[in-house]
């Protein structure tokens, strides 16, 4: 069992590859050069056992003699039931799409949903509304998963006993009964980040009835550093607004602004837009400060790998730099290296050249002090009112939610509680382990937990109640900018279950509205109500709603914050005190603080940069990893399946611990370790439930996002991790055209300036018949420049296609089903590399090597040039597979999908086939759009437009990256995009001539900082 133990990574030194994939890769490891020529592993360690060879020729032969029968499996038998009454509207087998809005961490995203048959299918980007502009995130797209899902609440429990919805009436108003004399002073409410103008309403309304009551908030998905850095900065609670499209130079400050938090979509959309090397003295510029690699990090021209602690001190000496008053850098913090220094000149340099055009963003990770800095900074450089503005918070209430959380466990501990009431949210689990949230709420005599999932919190709670999924509920929330939008439903309740709005009507004196009436009445009073609600409700956005632009001024908190010391970290780590890190908490990508921990698309997901899926880890530089003697044993090392085996370790901080496996990530910065939180559920349903380790158990209300003094210590245990970066491998072979703005003005054929890419396909001598593609010619072009790997063309295509969840062992053995992946790409340095994502589909290959090799004719050419699947003839003999030099085809080798779960059936898009086991599936171009918008157009009678066909990646991505077309048509945007110079085939040598091509990568360095 090989290990990255005796190779230490060659920081600074000249490396073999000029790109990498994985660090084995990079270091050349012999073991891994060995097993990346064996495409399917399992089966060629069987051959090489005599004995277990005969029975594996056996087993085949088997195999052979009944690919016939397998090919002509009966699916299981459905029953079709009929409309009782039809509605008006409704085509049997025509989709309909309704507006409706997502609410997440206090922002909403406006959203249109696709329904079949009173069946939501599918979710896309609502086109209309400012915060999405027609493309979504991750969790949008697998929503419709968790409408679905079988393990959700379904029954209505006091004490896990079944009740009828009037007994919880009756309780909670005898306990309110009791609390008027006391004006409420026993009532306490706790909500997530609250940003329906209704449910603000009624919640306003329930204290001014209970005025000594409370109204706590706990949402760790929200924006705690930017509300506290607003306060501190102006002295009032702002938001900030970022105009990426007017931005030139940009500075992120451990900001992963791209991905996560409020406007990401927009602000991807917007900041990918000035991403374009054609409009050379329009092309953005962005530096990144980070203590964890991220997606905006990737597309940063220069990044900077600093630990959390020390980006308020690069913040410090930037703002000085900038001739903000600043005191100089403390005694206790380490000195700048010469390479921090030219950066941050470089850096202050370019921010100055771009007064008014440039863009400092704070991340939510960081404490208020760096938030405020950021403000001063903008001030300073002229960008507010032009790169930034301010507007009225979009919270209802914005508060600091860690003080609200520690008063409310404050006045439980001491028995002042009396009706407990949670709207939404996990705090049980998600809250910090030091003010024991679980021990202080079990003095309360009445507790009652709204939520999806009957989770940790419901299991101290007396009461239960299923929450409506917002697919299933009337409610209103508002954008990124304050647009407002109503939310409606698109099918009945499944469960039962109530929405926050029924609940708090429950409280009232009128317990009997529904959802529906109590938007409805609020709204009522607005301008245009009587003639616009109808409008409000197809368009998914109530025009005027978005929030002015605020003019605010600078407090005093500011100057008192450049001019206090800054303490280290670990300032109080003493010379004996053992070896010890600086940690850092993070809500994990794919099911963020936890509440997606239940949804098998999020799970399966991998992650941005570290490629894992099912798992959390704790996160080390490659050479911290090597210092603690960890095993990291990837690349098909040691395990049977070729799984990535590492060392579990236990991580001890401020008293507590927790075990996790040691994972080494390119470009995190030494000496400190970052988790995410997410995982360790114990009651997540079955997916979600004991996968992973809790962070939350290490974190305090003091530091809840990063702390000194961690200890790392090796237990001896090991852990096999699923991480998809180790698949689907093409030998090293160069796949990616990079070059800098300067080289591409002086010479756009610069980007194409690699090995083998001098040679066209279309002067290399073939045996293939030439075809002419006299009707449509379909076509697609991914612009690596734009691509920022958030992975939500992934989760896109596997809603639209049926894809199934195929779990972490079969993902150990490289049987992930998706159709599409996306690559992640490095360049350089280990400790600071260049990162790159590219978007992987089927290619379409006109010279389809797996169309020649397929016995049955199952893979074949359209009329149109698309490879098409046949999946009735396939026998599953994967010999396709084995010569797509790609590797992008999918076999179905289990029966991965469920059948049974009646649920789970409804979320199924009918337009696609259900495939069963021993089949061979991959990407379609979603030839079932393609085929919607030809009827539709033979029906109008009109020729097919560009952009009435927008395949299921194309339409989620936020970046713009990928586009679809005909090529047949010159002025088609894909044809445009095809014709220009930045324009490459993945692997073009081969010949394969594929009909998916890649625009290259450019990245406009500062001249200052180089290469």
């Amino acid at each position: 069992m090989s290990s990255m133990m005796p190779k230490a990574p060659r920081v600074g030194a000249e490396l073999a590859r000029p790109w990498w994939r994985t660090l084995d890769e990079q270091l050349e490891d012999p073991a891994f050069q060995r097993r990346l020529y064996d495409e399917f592993p399992s089966e060629i360690e069987a051959i090489t056992d005599p004995v277990a060879r005969r029975t594996f020729i056996k087993l085949m032969g088997a195999s052979l003699a009944l690919a016939g029968v397998t090919a002509c499996t009966r699916q299981p038998a459905e029953k079709i039931v009929p409309y009782v009454r039809q509605p008006e509207d409704a085509i049997p087998g025509k989709p309909l799409f309704y507006a409706t809005t997502m609410a997440l961490g206090g922002v909403a995203t406006g959203l249109l949903v696709e329904s079949h048959e009173g069946r939501p299918t599918k979710i896309e980007g609502n086109p209309l509304h400012p915060g999405s502009l027609g493309a979504t995130d991750v969790f949008a797209q697998a929503a419709v998963l968790g409408l679905y899902d079988p393990d959700r609440s379904q029954t209505l429990t006091r004490d896990g006993e079944i009740q009828p919805w009037p007994a919880f009436l009756g309780e909670i108003r005898a306990a309110l009964t009791a609390q008027q004399p006391l004006k409420g002073t026993g009532l306490r409410i706790l909500t997530e980040s609250v940003n329906s103008p209704t449910l603000a309403a009624q919640l306003r309304d329930l204290l001014k009835r209970y005025p000594s009551a409370t109204w706590h908030q706990w949402d760790p998905a929200s924006r705690e550093g930017a509300r506290a850095g607003a306060k501190l900065a102006f002295g009032e609670y702002v938001d900030a607004q970022y105009r990426m499209d007017r931005a030139d130079v940009i500075l992120a400050l451990d900001a992963d602004f791209l991905a996560s938090g409020p406007g990401g979509v927009r602000y991807a959309r917007d900041f990918a837009g000035r991403r374009r090397p054609e409009r050379a003295d329009r092309m953005n510029r962005l530096y990144a400060i980070e203590s964890m690699p991220t997606s905006t990090g990737a597309k940063a021209d220069h990044r900077l790998a600093v630990r959390a602690s020390e980006v308020e001190e690069v913040a410090r000496q930037i703002a000085a730099a900038l001739s903000l008053s600043a005191p100089p850098a403390d005694p206790a913090l380490p000195a700048r290296p010469a390479l921090r220094a030219q950066w941050i000149a470089a850096v202050s340099n370019d921010l100055r050249a771009h007064r008014g055009s440039s863009l400092v963003i704070a991340g939510d990770g960081q404490p208020a002090a760096v938030h405020a800095l950021a403000h001063a900074m903008n001030h300073a450089l002229g960008n507010h009112g032009k790169t930034v503005l301010y507007t009225e918070p979009i919270e209802a209430q914005p508060i600091d939610q860690h003080q609200s959380l520690r008063s409310l466990v404050a006045d439980m501990a001491a028995g002042k509680v009396d009706v407990l009431v949670i709207v939404g949210g996990n705090p049980v689990y998600s809250a910090p382990a030091d003010l024991d949230f679980a021990g202080a709420m079990g003095k309360v005599p009445l507790r009652v937990h709204l939520s999806l999932y009957d989770d940790e919190t419901s299991k101290v709670c007396h009461w239960q109640i299923p929450e409506a999924h917002f697919l299933e509920a009337w409610t209103d929330a508002r954008g990124y900018d304050g647009t407002a939008s109503i939310a409606q439903p698109l099918i009945a309740p499944l469960y039962g279950g109530k929405s926050a709005h029924e609940l708090l009507a429950a409280m009232s004196d009128r317990p009997e509205r529904s959802g529906y009436d109590i938007v409805r009445e609020f709204w009522s009073g607005q301008p245009g109500y009587q003639s616009d609600w109808n409008r409000w409700l197809h368009d998914g956005v109530i025009p005027g709603t978005a929030f002015a632009v605020k003019n605010v001024s600078g407090g005093g908190g500011v100057g008192a914050e450049l001019a206090r010391p800054r303490v280290a970290a670990d300032a109080g780590r003493t010379s004996s005190a053992p070896a010890s890190y600086e940690i850092a908490f993070r809500n994990d990508p794919c099911v963020l603080d936890g509440r997606f921990a239940n949804n098998g698309w999020l799970q399966e997901l991998p992650k941005p940069i570290t490629r894992l899926t099912w798992d959390n880890a704790v996160l080390v530089s490659p050479a911290t990893l090597a210092r603690l003697k960890g095993r990291n044993t990837p690349a098909f090392q040691g395990g049977e399946h070729g799984q990535i085996i590492s060392d579990v370790v236990e991580l001890r901080y401020r008293g507590r611990a927790i075990r996790g496996a040691m994972f080494p990530v390119a470009g995190h910065p030494d000496d400190c370790v970052t988790v995410h939180a997410g995982y360790g559920r114990s009651r997540a349903g079955h997916l979600g439930t004991g996968a992973g380790f809790n962070a939350n158990a290490l974190r305090t209300s003091d530091a809840p996002w990063f702390g000194g003094g961690a200890e790392i210590v090796l237990t001896g245990e090991t852990l096999s991790l699923a991480c998809t970066q180790y698949h689907h491998l093409t030998e090293g072979r160069g796949q990616l055209r990079v070059a800098t703005r300067d080289d591409y003005v002086r010479d756009p054929k610069s980007v194409h300036e690699v090995p083998g890419a001098e040679e066209a396909p279309n002067k290399i001598i073939t045996l293939y018949p030439a075809v002419e593609y006299t009707g449509h010619k379909w076509g697609m072009a991914i612009d690596v420049n734009s691509c920022i790997g958030c992975n939500a063309c992934v989760v896109g295509c596997q809603a639209e296609n049926n894809i199934p969840v195929v779990g972490k062992d079969q993902v150990l053995r490289g049987r992930e089903m998706h159709w599409i992946r996306v690559d992640t790409y490095y360049r350089g340095e280990v400790d600071r590399p260049e990162t790159y994502f590219q978007p992987v589909p089927c290619m379409q290959c006109e010279n389809a090597p797996c169309e020649v090799v397929c016995p049955v004719g199952a893979t074949v050419h359209s009329a149109e040039g698309l490879n098409d699947m046949v999946y009735n003839r396939c026998v599953g003999t994967r010999y396709c597979s084995n010569n797509c030099p790609y590797k992008v085809r999918r076999f179905n080798f289990l029966l991965y999908q469920d059948w049974d779960t009646p649920s789970l059936k409804l979320g199924r898009n009918p337009d696609v086939s259900v495939r069963s086991r021993g089949v061979m599936e991959k990407c379609t171009y979603c030839v079932q759009r393609i085929n919607a918008a030809k009827i539709d157009a033979e029906k109008q009678d009109r020729p097919i437009a560009d952009g009435d066909i927008k395949t299921a990646c194309q339409q989620v991505c936020p970046a713009d990256a990928i586009v679809f077309g005909d090529l047949n048509d010159p002025k088609s945007r894909v044809a445009q995009l095809q014709a220009e110079v930045r324009n490459y085939s993945l692997l073009g040598e081969l010949n394969t001539r594929p009909r998916t091509t890649y625009l290259a990568a450019v990245r406009n360095v500062n001249p200052e900082l180089g290469e």
